[in-house]
């Protein structure tokens, strides 16, 4: 691009000419690069193991991006360090908008939970969307004699119980915790790396309770292999009506609704942010998309990137609390 000066004083020094003419070019160069993005390859980093809600939500994302954009938008598990290691690896990518996390409840846990943690969420991290909440159930072997959360706590006095999660400090593993506090039960905490391993280990027996995710446990409790004692939601489900929710079981107190979202490194140009979260929202409106995720046991979310950050940020003080009430520490 050509940039006309006007004539400037003889002594004006080289290094300073060089600057502005660098300056010029980038102010321009800025808003034109948001308007082509994206043009190369965009990663879409899962913290977790595949085959967990949080990778198949993303491989939904990913799929309709890719046909949007007519750029390969591929998906990168993570897993480890519940989420931090993938929550890591956008934290110190380049803030160019082509990597991007798939944040979850979790990461707002880790906030407040994680001793370290080798990033800065607030400094290092910029939200750009929400695209899901979906509920929690605490589920079981089906031939397991327990029908109840109170048959699940009077068991774990009488024989040695262990519960698995996605992870410590993910959802699965503070709602144990909320639960036991309440209850008194007694119930060994087994973090793995990711909500499908959890489920996995307590199908072959190798765990006996997981607060799961709903949409991770849902194939599940259709097909008949596990029970769902109860939900975490103040309602029934509208599609599981038999379930009955914690607080009709006798324990109101625990309760909690996950979330899915967007976020990248920050720094990341606003234009650019823009334009995923207008995208991102976008895909979350389309017809199938949202007749898909319902089915999987999502609840499709459209936010604005200020509204984004203000739930995020509210969730992030919310789950401080519980975990400074509860006296809630790493494992």
């Amino acid at each position: 691009m050509l940039i006309r000066l006007k004539a400037l004083p003889g002594n004006f020094p080289r290094a300073t000419l060089a600057f502005f003419i660098l300056a010029g070019g980038m102010a321009v160069a800025g808003p034109a690069s948001a308007q082509n993005y994206p043009t190369r390859p965009v990663r879409i980093v899962v913290p977790f193991a595949p085959g967990g809600g949080t990778d198949v939500m993303a491989r939904n994302v990913a799929q309709k991006l890719n046909e949007a954009w007519a750029q390969p938008v591929v998906v990168d598990n993570r897993p480890g360090a519940g989420g931090l290691i993938g929550a890591d690896v956008v934290a110190k990518s380049t803030p160019d908008g082509y990597t991007f996390l798939l944040a979850t409840t979790t990461t707002a846990i880790n906030a407040s939970l994680a001793v370290k943690p080798p990033y800065d969420m607030k400094r290092d991290l910029q939200t750009v969307a929400m695209l899901s909440f979906y509920p929690m159930a605490a589920v079981m072997r089906a031939n397991t004699p327990v029908r109840s959360l109170k048959d699940l706590v009077a068991l774990s006095h009488k024989q040695a119980l262990s519960a698995g999660s996605g992870g410590n400090g993910t959802p699965q593993h503070l709602v144990l915790e909320m639960f036991k506090g309440a209850t008194g039960a007694k119930i060994l905490h087994v973090p793995y790396k990711g909500g499908a391993p959890a489920l996995a280990a307590l199908l072959g027996a190798q765990n006996d309770v997981v607060f799961s995710l709903w949409p991770e446990c849902l194939p599940h409790v259709q097909a008949g292999r596990l029970r769902a004692l109860a939900v975490t939601t103040k309602a029934r489900l509208a599609k599981m009506p038999d379930i009955p929710t914690t607080a009709e079981a006798g324990f109101p107190s625990v309760q909690a609704t996950g979330w899915q979202g967007v976020m990248v490194r920050a720094g990341t140009p606003k234009e650019i942010v823009a334009r995923i979260n207008k995208q991102v929202n976008g895909i979350m409106a389309m017809p199938d998309m949202k007749a898909k995720i319902v089915d999987q046991g999502f609840i499709p979310v459209s936010m604005s990137v200020g509204d984004s950050e203000k739930f995020v940020a509210a969730d992030v003080a919310g789950w401080g609390k519980i975990i400074r009430d509860g006296n809630i520490r790493p494992e």
